[in-house]
């Protein structure tokens, strides 16, 4: 159900497109006017100034955890554009591209009118669409400019009262096109509590978790009160109707993964893999040197650029292995076993990536993958090297691959200190789903890696716990939702605050706090909110500028049963 939100309803003089439309007094002081807990609030209030009545209705509506466009985030960053600038590279980026494209060049500034991701300047669809993907806010004003190469000099939010009579019909019909788009096929049964969205590629040759898997989620998901549905990369602007995020495609940073987690996070969504995540695993130079500096033992590993080749020798054995930072599922990796095959597959490596690694050979019959979630072990397997090979997939030069097998045990019987060390790796990862894999050697037990987004497959790593292994992703996902801000009452989460005074006037500690209270609590929370994330996207943003993209080596296998016994392992020749 979507909610409406005007200054007054004589305002809104179109046709009702089977949405409740109500005026921002009412909906900041009748809030039981608001049954459906799911509720989208589309607020069209006349002024988003601070504190002012348009304001608090999105205030208030996240308090109510309630799903509002645009969002206080929203409604703060676009009031300066030092703030919202870190978007604007990529949208001037796109800007000048569909400009490349127009017959006739504009000369002079223009502007674009932005309506639920539409435009009735039929010169800039896609602007319009990536526009509102990055800001969810009804209606925005694009101010371009032709000074320094064309730019977005400004993007400021609009109200109905900013229409042209000749925009009305347009604006109604892009209305009624985000309402009804966002409404999901009714379906014969209860309503599910929460929505979970699970990112896939179908093309993937290797996905974390192939289709009868990620269906396995959806019936699960279905017995929990979770409606579990599969997204895809085109979905993106439909990623704020869902309330948790759960990514089953390869990631990496310079990717729409990494931007779907960012979008997720920005959103309030429940995610994994979170954004710190995928920038902590998929890079194997920034990765090696975490653990190093944790003292996680690792094998004994080097970070080259092409002046360090020639002291490679002297540090690490022969056969060494090369790995650029971002290859994934035994991709990127080379075993050099002389100085030729050293300096070939240097300079090949090198031409992809300006920093490689290089890295002791450790040969083991399997590596150990200890699946951890929230800081807890929940899956053990052993992974075989792949049949004559020295690693778990063999790669052909055809782009044909094969596997080596798997077994899986259950976590108290796998050796405690390869449990132990796994935990200690993923902690300092963050506290998501990750799978940590480990070898067995003479010298003891090494971390090789920490995926952000490891395999689940049915038949293999689901091969002790079976369906168990679903609930306790779905439960962790239901859990990061009933702990958001907002989602229980009021009086519980903002209880701690002290109430501000009204009129001059202490309430006592007994009073029920007013809506006007509630609200300045909230403000204050969101604005610390605001802060903290803000300082979050400059670290990151910095990190971004030193990683290159990349993905952790996961190592999912090939069609198996149902419900298989426990498989034996595959020893190799």
């Amino acid at each position: 159900m979507h909610i409406i939100i005007v200054e007054r309803k004589t305002h809104f003089r179109y046709r009702n497109p089977g949405c409740l439309v109500l005026n921002n007094r009412e909906f900041i002081t009748r809030p039981e006017l608001v049954q459906d807990k799911r509720a989208k609030i589309i607020n069209l209030s006349k002024d988003y100034s601070y504190l002012g009545y348009g304001y608090y209705c999105s205030l208030l509506a996240e308090a109510r955890n309630q799903k509002v466009i645009p969002s206080v985030k929203t409604i703060l960053e676009l009031r300066e554009r030092s703030i919202y600038s870190h978007a604007l590279p990529e949208l001037d980026e796109l800007l000048r591209q569909q400009i490349k494209k127009l017959v006739m060049t504009p000369t002079a500034p223009f502007t674009v009118q932005v309506f639920f991701g539409r435009t009735d300047d039929l010169r800039f669809p896609d602007l319009a669409r990536r526009v509102f993907d990055e800001f969810r806010c009804p209606m925005l004003k694009l101010s371009i400019s032709p000074d320094d190469g064309w730019h977005i000099a400004s993007i400021r939010p609009m109200t109905l009262s900013d229409l042209k009579p000749e925009q009305e019909e347009f604006f109604e019909h892009a209305l009624e096109s985000y309402t009804r788009s966002s409404w999901r096929t009714p379906k014969a049964k209860p309503a599910a509590k929460y929505s979970l969205a699970i990112l896939y590629n179908p093309a993937e040759t290797l996905p974390p978790s192939d289709r009868r898997t990620l269906q396995k989620f959806v019936r699960i998901g279905e017995q929990m009160g979770v409606e579990v549905e599969l997204i895809e990369k085109k979905d993106y602007s439909e990623l704020a109707e869902y309330d948790a995020l759960f990514i089953r495609e390869t990631t990496a940073l310079d990717h729409h993964t990494y931007r779907f987690a960012k979008k997720a996070e920005n959103e309030g969504m429940a995610v994994i893999d979170d954004p710190t995540s995928i920038l902590r695993c998929t890079n194997k130079v920034y990765l090696a040197e975490l653990l190093k500096a944790n003292k996680i033992p690792i094998p004994k590993t080097i970070v080259l650029d092409n002046r360090g080749i020639e002291a490679i020798e002297q540090e690490i054995p022969y056969p060494i292995i090369l790995k650029i930072p971002d290859g994934s599922f035994s991709r990127g990796i080379v075993k050099a076993e002389n100085r030729q095959q050293l300096a070939e597959a240097a300079a090949r490596l090198l031409r992809e990536s300006d920093v490689i690694l290089a890295q002791e050979y450790l040969y083991t019959d399997f590596d150990w993958r200890i699946g951890i979630l929230r800081g807890q072990a929940i899956y053990a397997c052993q992974y075989f090297m792949s049949r004559g090979h020295w690693q778990v997939v063999k790669h052909s030069e055809s782009g044909r691959f094969t596997e080596g097998g798997f077994r899986t045990l259950p976590i108290e019987q796998a050796p405690q200190d390869v449990v132990e060390l796994a935990l200690k790796a993923a902690n300092l990862i963050g506290n998501g789903l990750y799978g940590v894999d480990l070898k067995e050697t003479s010298k003891g037990v090494v971390v090789i890696e920490v995926n952000d987004n490891p395999s689940i497959n049915q038949g293999e790593e689901d091969a002790i716990l079976k369906d168990e292994l679903y609930r306790r992703i779905i439960q962790e996902f239901i859990r990061r939702l009933e702990e958001r801000p907002g989602t229980h009452d009021a009086a519980g989460p903002l209880a701690a605050l002290p109430l501000p005074s009204v009129n001059g006037m202490q309430p006592s500690a007994s009073a029920a706090p007013s809506p006007a209270q509630i609200a300045a609590q909230v403000a204050a929370k969101i604005s610390a909110e605001v802060a903290a994330k803000i300082a979050a996207e400059v670290s990151s943003h910095v990190l971004e500028s030193v990683l290159s993209a990349t993905r952790p080596q996961v190592a999912p296998r090939g069609e198996i049963n149902e419900e298989p016994l426990l498989p034996l392992p595959m020893t190799r020749k």
